[in-house]
C-alpha cells in the first residue's frame, strides 16, 4: 500500500509517500512543497494544489492521509493552516483517494510512543523506522513521513481486528466459559 502523508502549511508544506507492505516500512519518496516564495494566500494555495496532484499523479497513493491544524494562540496562524489542510484535501477527494486526518499528539504517540514528543525525536524515529538519513531533510518533511506513518500503523491495527465475536472466540478458546 502506498501512503501519501502531508504536513500542510502555507509557508512549508512537508510531503512523504511511504510503501507499508506486511509490516515493514519503505520510503519512496519525500521533500516539501514552499509557497512562502509567493506574496499572496491564493498563489500559495494554488501551488499546494498543483504540486500535491503532481504527486498523487506520479505515485498513485492508495491512501492520503494529513496532520489536523494545531491551535496555538495565533488564530490568523491556525486559519492558514487550516486554509493549506482545505486545498491537501480537496485534492485528495479530486483524485479520489481516501483521505484520513490525524492530531499531531496522535502522529507522535504513533511513531515515537510519547505524544508530547519533539520534532527532533520525530525525526529521529523516522529515520530509524525507514533506515533513512534525515540530517538533509526539514522537519516539516519527516513529519509529512511520520503522518503517512501513523496512517499505515492505524490501518495495520484496523486490519488485524475484525470485531466479531466468532473470530474473537476461535483466537481465545481458553477465554470461553461454559
Amino acid at each position: 500500500m502506498i501512503i501519501l502523508g502531508v504536513d500542510p502549511g502555507t509557508l512549508t508544506t512537508g510531503f512523504g509517500i511511504i510503501k507499508y507492505y506486511k509490516n515493514e516500512f519503505h520510503h519512496v519518496f519525500s521533500g516539501i512543497i514552499k509557497p512562502s516564495k509567493y506574496p499572496d494566500l491564493a498563489s500559495k494555495l494554488e501551488l499546494i494544489y498543483e504540486e500535491l496532484n503532481k504527486l498523487i499523479k506520479t505515485y498513485k497513493p492508495d491512501e492520503f492521509s494529513i496532520e489536523t491544524a494545531f491551535y496555538g494562540k495565533n488564530v490568523q496562524s491556525a486559519m492558514k493552516i487550516g486554509y493549506a489542510r482545505g486545498v491537501s484535501i480537496l485534492v485528495a477527494a479530486h483524485n479520489k483517494v481516501p483521505t484520513n486526518e490525524y492530531s499531531p499528539r496522535e502522529v507522535k504517540k504513533a511513531v515515537v510512543g510519547n505524544g508530547a514528543a519533539s520534532k527532533e525525536q520525530v525525526e529521529y524515529m523516522v529515520s530509524k523506522l525507514l533506515n533513512l538519513k534525515t540530517d538533509k531533510m526539514k522537519l516539516d518533511e519527516t513529519d509529512a513521513i511520520a503522518v503517512a506513518i501513523c496512517h499505515a500503523l492505524k490501518l495495520n491495527t484496523l486490519t488485524n481486528k475484525s470485531g466479531s465475536w466468532k473470530s474473537f472466540i476461535a483466537a481465545n478458546p481458553d477465554r470461553v466459559i461454559e
